[in-house]
C-alpha cells in the first residue's frame, strides 16, 4: 500500500515539474540543458516504474502502458504553446529507458526480498 501512495505522490510531482511552464524553472533552480533534461526524464521514470511495479506487481503490463503513455503525453503537452517547452522524442526514449531500468531494479528487489524470507 505504501508503494502505491508514494507512486501517486511521485507521479503528481513529476507531472507538475514536467508541465511547469519554462519561465518558472529558473525560480526552482532548474536549467533545462539537453543532457540534464534526458537524465531528469530517465530518473523520474526509473522511480515511477520501480514504485509502480512494487505497488501493483500483478499489473506490470498495464503499468508499462500507463507510463509509456504518460511519457508521450508529457512530450505532447510540453510542445504546446502554453507550456513553452519543446516536444522532444528523445525525452520519451529516456522515459522508456528509465522505465526499463526501474522495472529491472524492482524485479531484483523482489527476488532479493523473497530470497531473504
Amino acid at each position: 500500500m505504501l508503494a502505491r501512495i508514494v507512486f501517486l505522490v511521485t507521479l503528481t510531482g513529476v507531472l507538475l515539474l514536467a508541465l511547469l511552464p519554462v519561465r518558472f524553472l529558473p525560480d526552482l533552480g532548474m536549467a533545462v540543458t539537453f543532457h540534464d533534461d534526458k537524465l531528469n526524464h530517465a530518473i523520474a521514470f526509473v522511480v515511477l516504474a520501480a514504485l509502480g511495479s512494487l505497488g501493483w506487481p500483478e499489473h506490470r503490463a498495464k503499468l508499462i502502458f500507463v507510463l509509456a503513455f504518460t511519457g508521450a503525453a508529457i512530450e505532447v503537452l510540453q510542445g504546446s504553446q502554453l507550456i513553452g517547452r519543446d516536444l522532444d522524442g528523445l525525452d520519451w526514449v529516456a522515459d522508456c529507458a528509465g522505465m526499463a531500468l526501474g522495472l529491472t531494479i524492482a524485479g531484483w528487489t523482489k527476488r532479493r526480498v523473497v530470497g531473504l524470507s
